[in-house]
Formats: C-alpha cells, sequence, structure tokens
C-alpha cells in the first residue's frame, strides 16, 4: 500500500507543481515521477531546514509540491 499512495501522492504534487511552473500537466507519469523526485527532494529540504510540514496525506502533497516546483525551476534554469 505505501508505493501506491507514493505514486498517488507524487502524480498530484507533480501536477499542482506542472500548473504552477508551466500552466499545463506534464502528461501522467512525468507527474508522477517528478511528484516523487519532489517528495525527495522536498523531505531532504525540510529535514535540512528542520521544519515540520505535518503528517498524512496533505503533508506529504505539500512537501512533495514544493519539492516538485524547485526541481522544475531548477530544470528550467539548466536547460535555458
Amino acid at each position: 500500500m505505501g508505493l501506491i499512495a507514493a505514486l498517488i501522492i507524487g502524480g498530484i504534487a507533480g501536477w499542482l507543481a506542472g500548473r504552477v511552473m508551466k500552466g499545463q500537466s506534464l502528461g501522467l507519469v512525468m507527474n508522477i515521477v517528478v511528484g516523487v523526485l519532489g517528495g525527495v527532494i522536498g523531505g531532504w529540504l525540510f529535514s535540512l531546514l528542520n521544519i515540520s510540514a505535518g503528517g498524512g496525506l496533505i503533508g506529504s502533497i505539500v512537501v512533495g509540491f514544493i519539492g516538485a516546483v524547485l526541481l522544475l525551476y531548477i530544470v528550467s534554469k539548466i536547460k535555458g
């Protein structure tokens, strides 16, 4: 169940980040990839800054969203 939850949360976080950064969806697979990677980046960033996003579904989506936005921002700067 943990893997399925991570994919669903990653998909939601990636979709939200894609809408904010590019104004459109990135596609289901890319939303999930960006969201899961964003969750890892967001989790690392939040722990580095000693910030708690709370627990549960909403907290996981917030952390994943912030990490995914940061990931998309970095990728956009690298692409030029």
